[in-house]
Order: C-alpha cells, then structure tokens, then sequence
C-alpha cells in the first residue's frame, strides 16, 4: 500500500493516510475514502512523505503494518538569502 505519512510525532511510529478512490457499484459516483493506519519506522519518515507499507505481525495494540520504502521526500521550505536576513535582524 502507498500511504502519505500525516504525523511522526511518536518514536519509531508514523501515521499514515491511505486514499482509495473508486466507483460506486450502484450509482456509479467517484467515491474517495481515507484510512489512516499507524506503521513502525525504522527509516526515519516526516510528515508529508510517500511511503510504501506492508502489513505485518502485530507490532503493538494498533500497529499492523511496517514503512518498506521512502518513495518520495517531502518537499522542504526553501528559505532565501533575503529571509535569513530578516530572521537575523529580527533576533537583534
């Protein structure tokens, strides 16, 4: 499964967001639903990253599944040359 990790608030366990998208079987609407499952980390997710899970023994009362793979990084705040020095007169 490929998840979006949502929190890793928690030691070596994230929290991830699984989106299914479908059709209705009788009323042939485009349905999306979001499940959110924790995984263990042992690859150090952030918030925002792709990841790809398997599922598992159980880990704990609510961990069933495992980060496998990091398939993207999430995309981090570029701070300009301009923006350090506004930080740094703001400090003074």
């Amino acid at each position: 499964m490929i998840g979006v990790v949502k929190s890793d608030k928690m030691t070596k366990t994230v929290v991830v967001s699984l989106l299914r998208t479908f059709r209705h079987p009788l009323y042939q609407k485009v349905v999306h639903s979001i499940k959110t499952v924790k995984a263990h980390d042992e690859l150090g997710c952030k918030a925002g990253d792709k990841v790809q899970i398997v599922e598992s023994r159980p880990l704990s009362r609510e961990k069933r599944w495992v980060v496998e793979k990091i398939i993207q990084r999430a995309a981090s705040p570029a701070v300009s040359s301009e923006d350090e020095k506004v930080l740094s007169h703001d400090s003074t």
